[in-house]
């Protein structure tokens, strides 16, 4: 299984960058997707997710309304999808993989991770 994370980069505060996630090697469509985040020093938050079917989506308090998370099925690729960055965004971010049916929003519970991208958020 791999999950190949792009996209981040260093951006302004108020700007967007869109984060991609490429999975191979499992079934993408009966997977439960994730992004977590990593700040130096500190443990995986989550993000987002979205369900297996697309149908559920779940956010962290701190990006809702600014980030969307969505799948496309035929490119077995999740996005990330984030708008209004601030700095406290900073940070290095992580695809998952969940074969769970629903959406887990703890770290431990995702059975597969992608390597991660850099986002930086200037002020």
């Amino acid at each position: 299984v791999q999950l190949q994370a792009s996209g981040g980069g260093l951006v302004q505060a108020g700007g967007s960058l869109r984060l991609s996630c490429a999975a191979s090697g499992l079934s993408f469509s009966t997977y439960t997707m994730g992004w977590f985040r990593q700040a130096p020093g500190k443990e995986h938050d989550f993000v987002a997710a979205i369900s297996w079917s697309g149908d559920s989506t779940r956010y962290a308090d701190s990006v809702k309304g600014r980030f969307t998370i969505s799948r496309d099925v035929a490119k077995n690729t999740v996005y990330l999808q984030m708008n209004s960055l601030k700095p406290e965004d900073t940070a290095v971010y992580f695809c998952a993989a969940d074969r769970s049916l629903w959406i887990n929003v703890v770290s431990t519970r995702y059975d597969y991770w992608g390597q991660g991208t850099e986002v930086t958020v200037s002020s």
